[in-house]
This record gives structure tokens, C-alpha cells and sequence, in this order.
């Protein structure tokens, strides 16, 4: 059992439960349970408990046994509990069991999640995906809604029409999920319609021959703030959860003339609900499609190994795990021992140091950013003639001139050259 924490003036209190089905899954369980803990206070809802319950076999109605379940019930009426939110994955008859043997609001950690993300959306795009999510999550728990409606019209009893006749509750039931599932067909609709013209974009920018690189990570490694050092821009960024959902990308110059579109992603957790993965799949598919990634990590946690690990498998899930990686140990200067970072570099030989706060590390991290890159371009020297517009125009269309000079008759330009076109201008190569 976790250590009641009382916290005063609190508009809302939730007890947290987890279960755990085996002793050696007990840390695990405790570490998910913590993380629920950041989620749940997100949401600004206060914590007056956390309880860790050992169940020796998984129960269909209420995961746990009935007398357990009495006595969570009880532990969280005595606390003064207003909500009981589960780290594990409720199904809707055991969401529904929960709320009406304790007579509170009941939540698992995908609803949490939900509402969070709900919160934070603020591109179309992003309230399309957290809807669609939404939706999808509370359409097999439309019954939660009217049941006590039946019970207290009694059902179907012996008037009207006997015993076929259906309940206020029941009829309504069945309007509103015809309504939900239209709901969800035109947010698919309207969400593919996004998508396609998030695709018309990268079609762009992959004709324009501009490299790509996403960034990733848990959510709170500080993400945002490395894409605002390293682009000199001022999206979000915050020290909380999922600050960021909106797919932001940015246009950075590298070293050796070129340019390099970074894009930030949202922030991975453990057990992310899997249609919230499908869901976002439109702004996760910027790590799919990237060149390369950029997986930051909070050096400073922790619990950065399972960090690293949960990533990798969400990023396995999209098809994006075989992508070449950059890693990122962030926030270096919040770790307090050498130990520590020595510890952090014999497990992530070659990762880059950084803080995105401090600016420390960043120069070296764009370095590698060109050394990724470096067989994409070639920077050479042209002399071209006046006469040949075509030629000039393609160079500035399709390279990134650097300098351009006169002699005689003749343009001579100094191009950041893509491969693509090469080929094309190679008898103006200059000798």
C-alpha cells in the first residue's frame, strides 16, 4: 500500500488503483501507478491515495473479487473520495460494476489520457483526432448513462406493451449510439481529408528535396523546447504532460547550407491506449516519414531506460523502429552525480548531451545533424551563361545557391547541389 497523502482545499479527490497479477510485476505496477499519479494532478485533480493490490486471479466483473473490491470501496468512501481512477484498462460492464458499487465517478488511465489530450488539442487536425478517440472510447459505455433510467421506470412490466416493452433508458441507448457511429464516420472523414492534405505537404517538401527529421520521446523529455533552441522558434513548451499534441514543424539551416525541416511529435507514456495510437496516427507518421529521428531523452529521470524502451516500442507499432536515430540525453545539467552520467553513457554509447534550456550541447547536435545528411548534397561551383536562365533558374529553384559572381559572359554560382539534378548541370561544372 502507498502512503496516504492528504492535500487541503482540494475541489476534487481521486484514490488510484493498480492491479498487479504476479510479485514480480509489484515495481512495475508501483512505477505505472507514479506516472498515473503526474496524470491524474494534470487534470488538476488532487490525490488522497495510491493503492498497489496483489489479485491472484483476474475476476470478469470487477477484476479483483467482490470482497476486495468492498474494501477499496470502503478505503476510498473513509478518504473522502469523489472518483476512483484505475491504472488499468476497465471494460464497460467493469466501468459500470465500479460505479455502482461505490456511487462515485470511476476513470482507467486511457480515459485520463483522453481528457488530457482534450485539453491540450488545438489544431483542427488535433481536435479531430482527440474526438474521433473520444468517441470511439465512449461508445460501448453508452449504457453507463441511461441504465439508472430503466431501474427506475421499472423496465418492462405487464402495461402497455408486456413484457417486450423496452425502457426510456434502452430505446434512447440505441438513438444515441446510431448518432455516435455517424459521428465517428464524418470525423474519420473529415480527419482523412486532413491527412491528405498533411500528404499533399510532404509531397511538397519531398519535391523540393528538403530533408526531414522528428523528433521523439517520452512525453516531458523536453521535446518542444529543443525544436525552439535549435530553430529559433516559440511553439509551446511547458513542464508538464503532453504539452504538446499539435505536429509542429520548423525550417532549420544546417552548417553546410542546406535546410532541414524538424517536426516535434506528441510525447509517448507507458500503455498508451491503442486508439489513441491509431487515432494520431496523422501526427505521429512524421516519425514514419522522416529521414531520421531525434530521440530525446530526460537524463535527469529516473526512469529513463523504461523511457527509452516504451518509446521504441511505440515507434515499432508505427514501422518507424528500423529509422536511423540520433539520441539525446537532455536536461544533463539537472543531473546531480558523475556517477550518474557515466552510468548514462555506458547505456547509451554515442547518445549527444544536451540542454535544450542552457543551449549546452546544441552546436555539436546540428554538427550531427549534417554528417546524417551528407550524402544527400554536394556543394559545387558553376559557370553558367547569361544566356542560360533555365539553368540558373533550376540551380536556384531546386539547390540553395550560396554565392553567386560574374565574369565576362558567365554566372558563376557556388550551389548547395541536390542529386536529383546533378546530372542535369554537370557540363557547367566548374573546372
Amino acid at each position: 500500500m502507498f502512503e496516504v497523502r492528504e492535500k487541503p482545499e482540494m475541489v476534487e479527490k481521486a484514490m488510484l488503483v493498480g492491479f498487479c497479477f504476479d510479485k514480480s510485476e509489484e515495481e512495475e505496477t508501483g512505477l505505472l501507478l507514479t506516472e498515473l499519479e503526474e496524470l491524474v494532478e494534470t487534470l488538476g485533480i488532487g490525490i488522497v491515495g495510491m493503492e498497489l493490490v496483489r489479485v491472484r486471479d483476474r475476476h470478469r466483473g470487477l477484476i479483483c473479487g467482490t470482497g476486495k473490491a468492498d474494501e477499496l470501496a470502503e478505503l476510498a468512501r473513509n478518504r473522502g473520495c469523489d472518483c476512483i481512477v484505475f491504472d488499468n484498462e476497465l471494460s464497460p460492464m467493469q466501468q459500470r460494476n465500479w460505479e455502482e458499487l461505490t456511487d462515485m465517478t470511476v476513470l482507467d488511465r486511457e480515459e485520463v489520457i483522453l481528457d488530457i489530450f482534450a485539453k491540450r488539442a488545438r489544431t483542427k487536425e488535433a481536435r479531430l483526432q482527440v474526438s474521433l478517440a473520444r468517441m470511439q472510447y465512449a461508445l460501448p459505455r453508452m449504457a453507463r448513462m441511461w441504465g439508472h433510467l430503466d431501474r427506475e421506470g421499472g423496465g418492462g412490466g405487464s402495461g402497455g406493451g408486456g413484457g417486450a416493452s423496452r425502457g426510456m433508458g434502452e430505446q434512447q441507448i440505441e438513438i444515441d449510439r446510431r448518432l455516435a457511429r455517424k459521428r465517428i464516420s464524418k470525423l474519420k472523414t473529415e480527419l482523412e481529408t486532413v491527412r491528405m492534405q498533411r500528404s499533399t505537404q510532404r509531397k511538397e517538401r519531398k519535391s523540393n528535396n528538403v530533408a526531414t527529421a522528428a523528433i521523439v520521446g517520452y512525453t516531458n523529455a523536453g521535446k518542444s523546447t529543443l525544436l525552439n533552441k535549435l530553430a529559433g522558434s516559440d511553439i509551446m513548451e511547458a513542464d508538464m504532460l503532453f504539452a504538446t499534441l499539435d505536429p509542429t514543424t520548423r525550417r532549420l539551416e544546417l552548417d553546410d547550407g542546406q535546410d532541414l525541416l524538424l517536426s516535434d511529435t506528441v510525447g509517448f507514456v507507458r500503455n498508451l491506449p491503442h486508439r489513441l495510437v491509431e487515432s494520431f496516427k496523422a501526427t505521429l507518421e512524421e516519425a514514419v516519414l522522416a529521414d531520421f529521428l531525434i530521440h530525446v531523452l530526460d537524463a535527469s529521470s529516473d526512469e529513463i531506460i523504461d523511457h527509452y524502451n516504451t518509446t521504441c516500442k511505440v515507434l515499432a507499432e508505427l514501422g518507424a523502429d528500423d529509422k536511423r536515430a540520433i539520441i539525446v540525453l537532455n536536461k544533463v545539467d539537472k543531473v546531480e552525480s558523475e556517477a550518474t552520467l557515466l552510468g548514462l553513457r555506458a547505456e547509451f554509447p554515442g547518445a549527444y548531451e544536451s540542454s535544450a534550456i542552457t543551449g549546452l550541447g546544441l552546436e555539436e547536435l546540428s554538427l550531427k545533424f549534417t554528417d546524417f545528411l551528407v550524402d544527400r548534397v554536394k556543394k559545387l561551383s558553376y559557370r553558367v551563361p547569361q544566356s542560360r536562365g533555365d539553368i540558373t533558374g533550376l540551380l536556384h529553384r531546386e539547390g540553395k545557391v550560396l554565392q553567386t559572381g560574374y565574369e565576362g559572359n558567365d554566372v558563376i554560382l557556388e550551389v548547395i547541389v541536390p542529386k536529383n539534378i546533378e546530372g542535369q548541370v554537370k557540363e557547367f561544372l566548374q573546372k
